[in-house]
């Protein structure tokens, strides 16, 4: 017998995702239902080689269900995932609603695996940030072998993350643009297309952004308190994978041959770094991939003991679904629940 699974926001990019990746690695489930809001009832998803219907959130009873994967945005989760964790399953959030809450464990499994202890507190575990997460996957091993003091991070995070009104507006624009039609911006506060915009998430007293300082939050509650973090968010006109430039500085010298001999035996982690034309990972390479990629290593001269990085990911698999079921797995594996079928883990 294997689980009995609902996803919540089944019908979106992450939800459908979440049901590809939960067939690829063949987790055990028993029984799978997709979730949706009433407006869905009834729309059609895939799960392997079946079709499954749609059921209201209102309607459905959560008590039948031994774990919920929950991606249908911030206010979906704060009105649900507490009274459904109440009733007893455990509930994988993929929204900022429950991050920063001290009795929700926040969970890369390659980083904190044993936060996972701390999961039956109010069955809910809270998934990351898109770009966190690829972000601790590689600092992670290297904060291992030499301390990390401080890090500088500029993302490039593509429309995606801000789910399909994003991407349908990045091609809608960039139509528009070649047959001069209407570009006007409508998800986003600018233009997308062939533009980049340095602003994701709102503003806040300070004058960073909610999306930038969710990235200095979440790695300090699952790396380090003690590392400086500043980040700078910029939406880019890519349809799939966040790419970022990190800088990072020890508290010690580790060479950029010492970072890559780390890094090729991280859990999680691909190094594609030759000094090439093409030596290098790109947001069209990672799309459809699990793996955290990390290109041109190099030493920063200009710091006592600094790096620089290029990290890539498919934001909407290791981002988002993959992770999530990469926790039900760590759920499985650790007894927190518990199933008599077995499933086959992917190595990346």
């Amino acid at each position: 017998m294997g689980y009995r699974v609902a996803i919540v926001g089944a019908t979106g990019n992450v939800g459908r995702e979440m049901l590809n990746i939960l067939e690829e690695l063949e987790f055990p489930v028993d029984e799978i239902h997709a979730i949706a809001s009433r407006k869905s009832k009834g729309v059609e998803v895939s799960f392997g080689d079946k079709t499954i219907k749609c059921q209201d959130i209102e309607q459905f009873d959560f008590s039948k269900v031994d774990l919920v994967l929950m991606s249908a945005g911030g206010e979906v989760s704060r009105a649900w995932s507490e009274k459904i964790g109440k009733a007893g399953p455990i509930v994988i959030d993929n929204s900022s609603a429950f991050r920063k809450d001290a009795d929700v464990p926040l969970i890369v499994p390659e980083v904190n695996p044993d936060a996972v202890k701390d999961a039956k507190k109010k069955n809910i575990i809270a998934n990351p940030n898109c770009s966190t997460i690829q972000l601790v996957t590689a600092l992670k091993p290297l904060h291992d072998a030499a301390k990390i003091k401080r890090v500088v991070v500029s993302t490039y995070q593509s429309v995606s993350g801000a789910g399909k009104e994003g991407m349908d507006e990045l091609w809608n624009q960039t139509k528009a643009i070649y047959g001069l039609g209407d570009a006007r911006p409508k998800k986003f506060p600018k233009q997308i297309a062939f533009n980049v915009i340095p602003y994701i998430g709102s503003f806040l007293e300070d004058g960073s952004t909610d999306e930038e300082q969710k990235m200095s939050d979440e790695t300090h509650k699952m790396l380090d308190p003690d590392i400086k973090v500043t980040v700078t968010c910029v939406r880019v006109p890519v349809f799939v994978g966040h790419s970022e430039a990190v800088n990072i500085e020890f508290d010690r010298p580790i060479a950029p041959d010492e970072a890559r001999a780390i890094l090729r035996e991280a859990p999680g982690v691909l190094v594609i770094d030759k000094q090439e034309h093409d030596g290098y990972i790109t947001p069209v390479d990672a799309a459809g991939e699990h793996g955290v990629y990390v290109s041109r290593i190099r030493k920063d001269p200009t710091v006592e003991n600094g790096l620089n990085l290029w990290i890539v990911s498919d934001n909407l698999r290791k981002g988002a679904a993959l992770n999530a079921v990469q926790i039900a797995q760590l759920l499985d594996e650790t007894g927190v629940i518990t199933s008599s079928s077995g499933y086959r883990s992917i190595t990346v």
